[in-house]
């Protein structure tokens, strides 16, 4: 159940970028997604917390998603909502310039990719820090 898990979570990353997160080697990840190797309990612990979800729920071990596996996928949706409301106000804005030169299509582009970054960026920053009063009891 792990190995399906740790496939599905990664989603379209890379086995190399995950691994990367998680301060292993892409061989030792894939040694736990093809069930090769157990990972320990700290790194289970951090497998869960990068992906925001519970130890037992990376581990398979209720059958009903956690809210916050479920907000993986609205957080996504939330990200490409912000992405095309920018894209939209980028492509309408008249005498867009930078330094003193109107933009480029390879500029506005640039511009999109970095602001998509920052969207994430923003989005991981503030699931951090949310107040205890709102937080969920697992």
């Amino acid at each position: 159940m792990l190995q399906e898990n740790l496939k599905k979570l990664r989603g379209k990353q890379t086995q190399e970028e995950v691994a990367k997160k998680l301060g292993i080697s892409r061989a030792r990840y894939s040694h736990y997604e093809n069930g090769i190797r157990e990972p320990d309990h700290e790194l289970l612990q951090a497998i869960a917390n990068l992906y925001d979800i519970s130890v037992d729920s990376l581990l398979g071990r209720n059958d009903t998603p956690s809210n916050k596996s479920n907000n993986l996928l609205k957080g996504e949706q939330d990200i490409a909502k912000r992405l095309e409301q920018f894209k939209n106000d980028l492509e309408n804005t008249d005498g867009l310039a930078f330094d003193g030169e109107p933009m480029s299509d390879e500029a506005k582009e640039s511009l999109l990719e970095s602001m998509e970054l920052l969207f994430r960026q923003t989005q991981r920053i503030n699931k951090k820090y949310t107040p205890k009063k709102y937080r969920e009891e697992e």
